[in-house]
């Protein structure tokens, strides 16, 4: 008996709900809150990502990470001529781009993204940090912007990237002890690191001195100031989707102040927003849209 097609793109769209709800709580969190179709098409899209990050951090040599980034550009020029490969997350992408005004601009850029990983250089400035972050994680809030400012009659593509990059700063502030310890990886500009005298040494020995959290601050500064202006322009946003979208940046936000709180240990220590404090976010973020 042959699935109907409605059948076959329900199981495709909880597929792609699966792989955010397993590897983002507080994105799924926040984004569980839309209406049904935009909280799919959400889904989907980090489904994208989440498959163009697993090939680079998956793939074993350099030759392989560069094989499976380029064998999911093709595959995303495929679906550009409407010739996609019959999955469920390519069903489910072009379900996406059949209800909302989509670009595959963002999408290209996601996969440019994932390239500068694989040919890996650690940032001199914030200027470079903020750049990189822009391909990685600015490039979703372009993606995103068609389904949760469907409606808007202002440009708000400079506040969705925004978001995007400040959830990134976030993620680096996060898990700087992973990024360097399991990737070799360090995203904390070189030369405010320089002037500080903070080097790989101090890593590897797992220092947290007034240096480390003076390039740390300084950054995580700059997030907020990024949240601060993605904040101003919620009201532009589809009243259906200003919520949800509103909680996710606040609980994302949380994270820098949970490393705060256990004294800037992100070098050993996973940190992360606890229940209680998702709930009291959760509470606060309803008063202030509804």
């Amino acid at each position: 008996m042959k699935v109907k097609y409605h059948d076959k793109l329900e199981q495709d769209y909880h597929y792609c709900e699966a792989i955010i709800k397993q590897h983002s709580r507080s994105f799924y969190y926040a984004f569980k809150q839309l209406p049904k179709q935009k909280a799919r098409a959400v889904f989907a899209i980090y489904a994208f990502c989440r498959m163009a990050d697993d090939s680079v951090d998956k793939a074993g040599s350099k030759e392989e990470q560069e094989k499976a980034i380029n064998r999911l550009r093709h595959e995303l020029y495929l679906f550009e001529q409407h010739e996609e490969r019959d999955t469920p997350l390519w069903r489910a992408l072009r379900d996406v781009f059949n209800h909302y005004d989509m670009s595959l601009q963002p999408f290209y850029d996601q996969l440019s993204g994932q390239k500068m990983d694989i040919h890996f250089r650690s940032p001199l400035t914030m200027k470079d940090v903020e750049e990189y972050s822009y391909y990685v994680a600015g490039s979703v809030g372009l993606m995103l912007l068609p389904i949760i400012a469907s409606e808007a009659k202002v440009d708000l593509r400079h506040h969705s990237v925004n978001l995007g990059v400040a959830m990134q700063l976030t993620n680096m502030l996060r898990d700087v002890g992973e990024d360097y310890f399991q990737n070799g990886r360090i995203y904390l500009p070189a030369m405010e690191l320089k002037n500080e005298g903070y080097s790989a040494e101090d890593l590897d020995q797992l220092t947290i001195n007034d240096g480390f959290i003076r390039v740390w601050e300084k950054m995580a500064i700059r997030a907020e100031e990024l949240y601060d202006s993605f904040h101003d322009a919620i009201l532009y946003y589809d009243n259906d989707s200003q919520f949800p979208v509103l909680l996710s940046a606040k609980v994302y936000r949380g994270i820098i102040q949970a490393v705060r709180n256990n004294q800037y240990d992100c070098l050993q220590r996973r940190n992360y927003v606890s229940p209680v404090d998702m709930q009291r976010i959760y509470r606060a973020t309803k008063e202030k849209v509804v």
